[in-house]
């Protein structure tokens, strides 16, 4: 009996192990922490290993793409199939710092495998995850026969994602022509848990700011003129307890024009997941939930925006008692985002809310970040739909859906390429993402290849023409 194409793909990828385990370790051991500039080096040597892997794997174009930071890497291999859809992956080669003092088992450029894991800066995210593509796609070739993806397949790995994309928006923007595609694939992104096959659906905005307040010119005598003067920090802590309502809402008029509502078929997905609450807090190292009322905790988290106070000072800190009025006083607050927001109108808001609360005699600034914006992919969409697909085919099991309550940049991707922008990873939460002893999961890294075999036909007939 022949082999069906998807246990042609299992037995491809399992003949070919070693050999991409082994890739994976050399490029784990380039140092490419974008955020630290004595690795400039190191990440630029990141990007050519890479391009040049891809052009070994069999893209027949690959390319550095210099920014006035770190560099990109792209890769296109087109179909040929005169009307594929093209589908363009993100993910990053960049990496955050990591050192062994750090509380790292084993030098964090210097891989090891251990108990059917991968250990190294860089395993999960983003490199691992970046480089499970290589071997999905040969493994769709194998697997179907054809001498070219069933997609027009395009890879934009970034080199400063770790730092915050700084550059990265203006860079799709100049190449837009070339980046164009039906759909995103962002590859820098987990499931559940090992035993749950997930397709995460949207992340969240971010939009911070700094809000300083200046009263006296000096710090001054809290006795002979307290009472009578206004107190820059006693201002701050009214305007960061004014935030939220008796609610839990964030209580900025116009905070929330525009927010997409969770629909019933979404909260009932996230019903279904696994979540445990007391073990989600032992990992929040906290002693109960709060947040806005009717909403769970997975809604609190992933599809509701939010308001936190990063970071609040002003006075005397120190050691025993200093009876003064201080001259200022700050707080920091974040604002995440979810799809409908926009961060230009948030911040517009917060600044009339916070200016109309601020007293006579109270000088004061407000500056905020660049902003990040929210990014959400409808269930019904088909490309979507692929994915979920394609991952099911490798795990053998239902997937489930799931949203990230952080940021990233796939909405630039989606805002400049007018394409939907699906998310693919298999990293779970144990993997350490940013702390010591980063991992991957092998076994979860080669359902990634997998996943990635299957998704090309997938996404073709899904998006076919």
């Amino acid at each position: 009996m022949s082999d069906t194409p998807d246990r042609a793909v299992r037995t491809y990828t399992e003949l070919h192990r070693a050999a991409f385990l082994d890739d994976l370790a050399a490029w784990l051991r380039i140092p490419s922490v974008s955020a630290q500039p004595e690795h400039d080096g190191d990440v630029r040597r990141s990007a050519e290993w890479l391009s040049a892997k891809l052009k070994e794997t069999g893209f027949p174009a690959t390319e550095i793409w210099q920014t006035p930071g770190a560099p990109a890497v792209f890769a296109e291999w087109p179909s040929e199939d005169p009307d594929a859809p093209t589908v363009l992956v993100y993910g990053h080669h960049d990496v955050q710092p990591a050192a062994r003092e750090d509380g790292w088992d084993t030098d964090p450029f210097e891989p090891v495998i251990r108990d059917g894991r991968m250990y190294g800066r860089g395993a999960a995210d983003d490199k691992g995850q970046v480089f499970f593509h290589t071997l999905g796609v040969r493994a769709h070739l194998a697997a179907t026969g054809r001498t070219s993806p069933a997609v027009n397949l395009k890879l934009l790995i970034e080199g400063e994602e770790e730092s915050g994309s700084p550059n990265f928006r203006a860079l799709v923007e100049r190449q837009a022509d070339r980046l164009a595609a039906d759909a995103v694939i962002v590859s820098d992104t987990g499931m559940w848990d090992a035993d749950t096959p997930t397709v995460c659906t949207g992340m969240r905005g971010l939009t911070e700011c700094e809000i300083q307040l200046h009263g006296p010119a000096q710090d001054i005598h809290s006795g002979s003129f307290g009472g009578a003067v206004p107190n820059p920090a006693t201002e701050i802590a009214r305007l960061v307890a004014a935030l939220h309502d008796e609610d839990g809402r964030v209580a900025i008029p116009g905070f929330y024009d525009g927010v997409t509502d969770l629909t019933d078929t979404e909260r009932d997905l996230f019903a279904r997941l696994p979540f445990d609450e007391a073990t989600w807090l032992r990992t929040a190292k906290s002693q109960a939930v709060t947040g806005e009322s009717g909403y769970s905790t997975l809604e609190r988290i992933w599809a509701r925006p939010t308001a936190e106070v990063n970071g609040i000072g002003g006075g005397y800190q120190g050691a025993g008692s200093k009876t003064i009025i201080p001259s200022a006083a700050l707080a920091k607050i974040s604002f995440r985002l979810v799809d409908g927001q926009d961060p230009a109108h948030v911040q517009q808001a917060v600044r009339a809310w916070a200016e109309s609360r601020i007293p006579a005699g109270i000088r004061h600034t407000i500056a905020f970040q660049p902003a990040t914006r929210p990014c959400l992919t409808p269930l019904d969409h088909p490309a979507l739909q692929a994915v979920a697909r394609a991952m099911g085919r490798a795990f053998g099991t239902e997937v489930l859906f799931t949203r990230e309550g952080g940021s990233g940049p796939a909405a630039d991707l989606r805002d400049v390429l007018g394409a939907p922008v699906l998310f693919l990873g298999i990293s779970i939460p144990s993997d350490g993402w940013h702390a010591p002893n980063e991992k991957v999961e092998l076994d979860l890294l080669l359902k990634g290849v997998e996943t990635t075999a299957y998704l090309w036909g997938e996404m073709a007939t899904a998006l076919g023409r």
